[in-house]
């Protein structure tokens, strides 16, 4: 799977290929892709360094196609329409497209490459007799970047913005950008892993990684630009206008922060609930309220009588044993 005509996707898919396999055949073909080739002054197209980067580890012989001369991959673009209409049949016998994840639609769609690969294994043994063995190991799937974590808890990469855990805020971040997703690093450890946002000007924004930042300035929340991550439910859109409704501006911007500062540090779905209680009932949806709501049980904690130990058995067994050693 890939999601775009990446370097990402190419090192991806080239990798996956040839480990099962186990083998390395000599050329390595592809289209004119800019994850492959670029520009030349001559007009013509050039191999880029990372895609002969790859092909230089995995022993590969890169050649490509002339420019505009799509017919000369006809054979393999032809195998792609079958591949595509072959599955697409499974799919509608199948009587649904949705799939639990990605993981799992991945794990379907080899099982119908498998299928469909069983009557080529006469002839792909053919070809795998004359490959050469593959020695190498697996390159990373993935760039790194560095990124520096701003005072609103965000990170910038590839021109998307994303959240981040808010003791982050003003470190430098190892950010290793695959073709689906995004890990975040800090001294050597995993901070967070996010599916990675596509195209350019998009947000991914975690209110818990946000709020502690922003409970510090309640005046700026109305001019915040990712406001709307800061409803995690209807109920709390509810809750807000409620608040608006009530109070002055700056005095409904601080409850409402304090109320998605106790969402994030207890449990979410309990605090959801109080607002829809309260707003149930018409009553004003305050931090105060919320908390009389979801306070906690009292814990009663058993009161346990230890008994005394009695060591007197221990003595004798001292004495017994220095008796004996008397003797001997």
């Amino acid at each position: 799977m890939c999601h775009s005509e990446s370097m990402a996707a190419l090192r991806r898919g080239v990798q996956s290929t040839l480990f099962r396999l186990g083998r390395v055949p000599d050329f390595h073909q592809t289209d004119n892709s800019t994850a492959a080739t670029h520009d030349l002054p001559t007009g013509k197209r050039g191999f880029n360094e990372e895609y002969l980067a790859l092909m230089g580890h995995l022993g590969l012989k890169p050649r490509t196609i002339g420019i505009g001369e799509k017919e000369q991959n006809g054979d393999i673009e032809a195998s792609h329409r079958v591949l595509k209409s072959r599955l697409a049949q499974h799919l509608l016998l199948g009587g649904s497209k949705d799939f639990e994840s990605e993981e799992k639609y991945e794990q379907w769609l080899w099982e119908k490459l498998d299928a469909a690969n069983r009557l080529r294994q006469p002839k792909l043994a053919d070809e795998v007799a004359v490959m050469r063995p593959l020695l190498v190991s697996r390159l990373p799937e993935h760039r790194e970047e560095s990124a520096v974590v701003t005072s609103w808890s965000t990170i910038r990469v590839r021109r998307n913005t994303y959240s981040v855990p808010s003791r982050l805020i003003g470190e430098t971040v190892r950010v290793h950008v695959s073709e689906q997703r995004l890990a975040v690093y800090h001294g050597g450890l995993l901070q967070l892993e996010v599916d990675r946002l596509r195209g350019e000007g998009g947000h991914r924004i975690n209110y818990r990684h946000v709020i502690w930042s922003l409970v510090q300035k309640p005046g700026a929340v109305a001019r915040y630009r990712y406001r709307e991550e800061l409803f995690p439910s209807l109920a709390f859109r509810r809750a807000y206008d409620a608040l608006t409704a009530r109070l002055d501006s700056w005095k409904a911007d601080l409850e409402y922060l304090r109320i998605l500062h106790l969402a994030a540090s207890t449990m979410e779905r309990d605090v959801e609930q109080a607002l829809e209680q309260l707003l149930e009932a018409v009553q004003c949806p305050d931090v105060e309220s919320v908390k009389r709501l979801v306070a906690p049980e009292t814990i009663i904690v058993p009161v346990v009588e230890m008994p005394a130990v009695d060591l007197s058995s221990y003595d004798a067994l001292l004495a017994a044993d220095l008796g004996a050693a008397h003797e001997a």
